[in-house]
């Protein structure tokens, strides 16, 4: 069973290694000034000596991104937990007898897309909200990205999500019309671990759906239109917790993401 103790541990430690050498030194310390003080704690640890390396070099991008002296320490506890994620650096899993194999350990995975075929590059091990953890890894795939002719634009609802200039539709009430039932239930019953775990099933049905919809507009389409609707705007707004429901913000990352990755044009 995987746990992120050691892996919290490794990031507060260097955490407060970087604060102490800025405050004393004046010096910030890069990714590759981390690894000599932790050199030979990974066999303590239980985690992969260039796992170590992978969280340093991680604190060290978000410390610049956030311009901060010190980032927030990893709670393994509480109601402001931190979620698990153990990266993996390129070659260091690997597909074996059916199992995901790292640092010694088998770890058994839902094999949905045949990793067997691929060459696993870099990867994390990574916990949701309810403790459930997911192997993500990057392979090496040779695709053929589709030469769609079609423009499309998009408008964006609440009612339905979004509506294409061909007749398409996407419906908000799918992501929670079988679970209301029982959310009604727990919210009532105000058993908290419950509807918790509905409003993630939600969460994730929600991601799917975006996912799925996302994929198939850009497989045939060379170009994608969306109305100037702003997400981040109205979210400030009463009608926060409708855009939130909707997604408007994830459906127009997934597009943006994969009209660039596909080549089509996205405005």
């Amino acid at each position: 069973m995987l746990t992120a103790e050691h892996s919290f541990f490794v990031w507060n430690f260097v955490n407060e290694l970087s604060q102490r050498s800025i405050k004393e030194r004046g010096v910030f310390l890069a990714a590759f000034d981390m690894p000599p003080y932790t050199k030979g704690a990974g066999k303590e640890l239980g985690l992969h000596s260039q796992t170590l390396q992978c969280i340093a070099g991680e604190y060290v991008t978000r410390r610049k991104q956030f311009k901060k002296v010190r980032l927030n320490w990893r709670k393994s506890g509480g109601v402001c937990r931190s979620l698990g994620w153990i990266p993996v650096n390129t070659g260091a899993a690997q597909w074996k007898n059916g199992q995901v194999y790292h640092n010694g350990h088998y770890f058994k995975v839902w094999d949905s897309y045949g990793l067997s075929q691929y060459k696993l590059r870099s990867a994390s091990f990574n916990e949701d909200a309810r403790g459930r953890w997911c192997f993500n890894v990057v392979v090496d795939v040779q695709t053929e990205i589709p030469a769609g002719q079609d423009r499309i634009g998009i408008d964006l609802g609440l009612t339905d999500i979004a509506t294409c200039s061909d007749g398409t539709k996407l419906e908000a009430g799918r992501f929670y019309r079988g679970l209301e039932e029982k959310l009604a239930i727990a919210q009532r019953a105000r058993n908290k671990t419950q509807v918790k775990t509905i409003h993630a099933k939600i969460a994730n049905r929600r991601k799917d759906a975006l996912h799925k919809f996302s994929r198939t507009l850009v497989n045939y389409c060379g170009e994608i239109y969306v109305g100037n609707v702003s997400s981040l705007k109205l979210v400030k707004t009463t009608m926060a917790k409708s855009v939130l429901d909707a997604g408007w913000g994830q459906l127009k990352t997934m597009l943006d993401y994969k009209c660039a990755h596909a080549g089509i044009v996205f405005k």
